[in-house]
């Protein structure tokens, strides 16, 4: 097949690394040839610059390195890097496992201390002995391996699951496989348990999520199965269970127009409600995104059409325009009404309320106000993006907790929300306290 094939492409990204080295190519194909023939290093990806035709070959990949928006470069990470499952017996695992089955830390394949090894990066230059990874370069029947830091163990097996038994659908929504331990080693903590960490995702709040013991799950539509961790300092983490290599894409009934919330919608509207062009799934300019469409493969990110790949009320997108991050789009509905245009069909019209004050600490507060103080957006309550939380509405049924409008749920001072600022958990409202002598 095409030499990008091994390749996992990002547009409009760069990444900050040390150890890296430049050539002039005119393509991203002899690029990725350079990248194949390096020798000063092993080379885990690739940068290619459209402009200037410049290629840097790189000993880092985005799991280890910074990555920040570029307009004009391409990042293609291999993908065999990006594994962390065993084919075979591993002769090929280039993941990042440095511990063995028996949880000791390994030894760098470079040191001789506690043990001189037999295996050394200067004698296996092409079996990627970098660091304490475990590896297989002796083809050894059970699977890579490490010598240990503990003196008295030479050598132990690695836990490295299997890419085919234990791999994943899509974003793994409909994995229901046993893994119960994070890509770091830490034990899942059960889902039915409260310690040592409070959640909402119960048997009850989620019954079609197949919540059981305490395996590896993703009931909120994250990146990839995750669990909470029965470490008392690391809430959550991901884990590891690497994707099915065929995947099973499903068309819905809804997928040429609007049907629910549009999550199947497969059709080719590329501008929002206020006409503004859709940005490509696969750039990162204007607007740096999370929705890069080879780490969703199921969720149809394809050109700039609009989509709704993570439950909101119904498809959108990111705009060409600098000032507009995103936006909903106008999608027929499949009924034969049109989504967005009110009074048709008897779809039901929702007037904003007037309320723009709130009483006591605003606890009664129902307002349509979704704006923090410092004029960031407020996050839906029942999203877990960016930031996972306990106050849903199923939790707070009383509290009101609609779309994305400031509420004050737990007693707080006054109304506030979550943020959709990745780096801003939550901050209070926008709103003036009512004047005593005003009418409701």
């Amino acid at each position: 097949g095409d030499i990008l094939d091994g390749y996992l492409r990002t547009d409009g990204v760069w990444i900050l690394t040390r150890n890296k080295r430049s050539y002039q190519t005119n393509n991203e194909k002899e690029c990725a040839e350079k990248c194949e023939a390096e020798r000063s290093f092993n080379c885990r990806a690739f940068l290619f610059t459209r402009k200037k035709l410049q290629c840097l070959t790189l000993a880092e990949n985005a799991k280890m390195a910074v990555m920040f928006a570029s307009v004009d470069a391409v990042l293609y990470e291999k993908r065999i890097y990006l594994l962390e499952c065993k084919r075979g017996i591993g002769k090929d695992y280039r993941g990042t496992e440095a511990k063995s089955q028996r949880g000791i830390p390994c030894q760098k394949w470079a040191e001789k201390i506690p043990h001189k090894p037999n295996y050394t990066p200067e004698k296996y230059p092409s079996a990627g002995l970098e660091e304490n990874y475990c590896r297989n370069p002796d083809e050894d029947e059970n699977g890579p391996w490490c010598y240990t830091t503990d003196p008295a163990i030479r050598y132990d097996y690695c836990n490295i699951p299997d890419c085919e038994d234990q791999c994943m659908q899509c974003n793994g929504e409909d994995y229901h496989g046993e893994v119960s331990r994070t890509e770091s080693g830490l034990e899942c903590q059960r889902w039915d348990a409260q310690e040592p960490h409070m959640h909402g995702f119960t048997v009850k709040h989620y019954p079609e999520k197949d919540l059981k013991m305490n395996y590896c799950r993703n009931p909120d539509g994250e990146l990839r199965p995750w669990c909470f961790t029965t470490s008392p300092t690391k809430r959550w983490e991901y884990c590891k269970i690497p994707r099915c290599t065929t995947q099973s894409l499903v068309s819905g009934p809804g997928s040429q127009c609007l049907s629910g919330k549009g999550e199947d919608y497969r059709g080719r509207i590329a501008v929002t409600e206020s006409g503004n062009a859709c940005q490509h799934w696969n750039t990162q300019f204007p607007h740096k995104h999370r929705w890069i469409p080879d780490r969703y493969p199921c969720k149809g990110l394809e050109e700039n059409y609009c989509r709704n790949p993570d439950g909101e009320k119904r498809p959108w997108c990111y705009t060409i325009n600098s000032s507009v991050r995103w936006e909903y789009c106008t999608i027929p509905a499949c009924d034969g009404t049109e989504q967005g245009i009110t009074g048709m069909n008897n779809v039901p019209i929702h007037f904003p309320l007037t309320e723009e004050c709130y009483r006591g600490k605003g606890q009664s507060y129902r307002g349509t106000t979704s704006i923090t103080a410092s004029g960031k957006e407020c996050q839906a309550w029942n999203s877990m993006f960016p930031h996972r939380h306990e106050k849903t509405p199923d939790r707070f049924p009383n509290a009101d907790l609609r779309e994305n409008y400031c509420r004050n749920p737990d007693d707080d001072n006054s109304p506030w929300c979550f943020t959709t600022d990745p780096n801003t958990l939550w901050e209070y409202c926008s709103l003036k306290k009512c004047d005593d002598h005003t009418q409701e």
